[in-house]
């Protein structure tokens, strides 16, 4: 243990400097508010930018927009997607994180003043439940996200029905824990299966006061789905988001946000209590390098209004 002084020494360089990362931060939000209304834009996206008086709190990256970075170096880019302004990150523990303990990441997330309330697992990650639930008390996760189904092909309506059923069973034992069992959605899951769409079949079978559902916005659209139609059906089911945008319905591959077709300031409008929610910015392909995307994503998120 240090003696009082070295820990006040120590704590008083700890408070400048997590001090000077929110200055940091916040610099990034005012440029980027700066930066929008100084750029020409066409009506419509001038429009979609400052279509309301709302502007979101906070704002969270999914980790896998910056895997192969996070692969090379955790903790620098867990440092860069502070930098960049972000206020949340939903880690990987599909990927087990890239080899960092939860207690080491845990201290990478506190160094930056970032949250991770959510992570994406496998699905195999409920054959071993207990151990993801102590992971996520020292992570400070309230959600584990089950990423994809390990569903083999031709998927079945029963396989479905099985799953949901799986969810149900993980998020009781959960949710004594004080954590929820999440579910994100694959393109593939918007398959119409022996008449009825799957996705639509696994949402009506969880139970809401055990499992909530994560609505990836650009895999919806690559199925060529509706977002409204879900946001109207399924919005009260809708806790987290992947604010993914696409190039055009049934693309194969996300875009930018706000290069793409996805009216997110009419999404946003819609969501009920937003500020309760978490919205994760996802991106997957990128026209430059990863973290100049996930930028150029922050600085279109945080200055729009809905």
């Amino acid at each position: 243990m240090l003696p009082d002084t070295a820990r006040q020494t120590h704590a008083a360089r700890h408070n400048a400097g997590s001090s000077r990362l929110l200055e940091r931060r916040d610099f990034i939000v005012t440029l980027a508010s700066i930066i929008g209304l100084a750029q020409p834009a066409c009506a419509g996206r001038a429009t979609a930018l400052n279509g309301g008086t709302r502007r979101l709190r906070r704002i969270g990256l999914q980790l896998y927009s910056l895997r192969d970075d996070a692969r090379r170096d955790l903790e620098r880019t867990i440092a860069d997607i502070a930098v960049a302004g972000y206020h949340d990150v939903e880690l990987l523990g599909s990927m087990n994180n890239f080899g960092v303990s939860p207690t080491r990441l845990r201290a990478m997330l506190d160094r930056n003043n970032l949250r991770a309330p959510s992570t994406h697992v496998a699905g195999s990650a409920l054959d071993d439940l207990g151990r993801q639930l102590d992971d996520a008390a020292t992570l400070g996760h309230e959600y584990l996200t089950v990423a994809s189904l390990p569903i083999a092909k031709p998927a079945r309506l029963d396989d479905y029905r099985s799953w949901a059923d799986r969810l149900n069973e993980a998020g009781r034992i959960a949710r004594e824990r004080g954590v929820w069992i999440g579910f994100h959605n694959h393109a593939d899951d918007f398959a119409v299966i022996e008449g009825e769409v799957a996705y639509d079949l696994l949402a009506a079978r969880t139970d809401p006061a055990v499992v909530r559902l994560q609505l990836d916005t650009g895999n919806l659209a690559m199925a060529g789905g509706d977002i409204m139609d879900y946001m109207r059906r399924f919005g009260e089911r809708y806790w987290l988001f992947h604010i993914k945008d696409v190039p055009s319905l049934t693309a194969d591959s996300d875009t930018e946000l706000g290069k793409g077709i996805i009216n997110f300031r009419e999404l946003l409008a819609s969501i009920e209590n937003i500020d309760g929610k978490h919205l994760f910015v996802e991106q997957e392909t990128y026209p430059g390098t990863p973290l100049e995307s996930i930028r150029r994503d922050f600085a279109y998120l945080s200055r729009l209004r809905f």
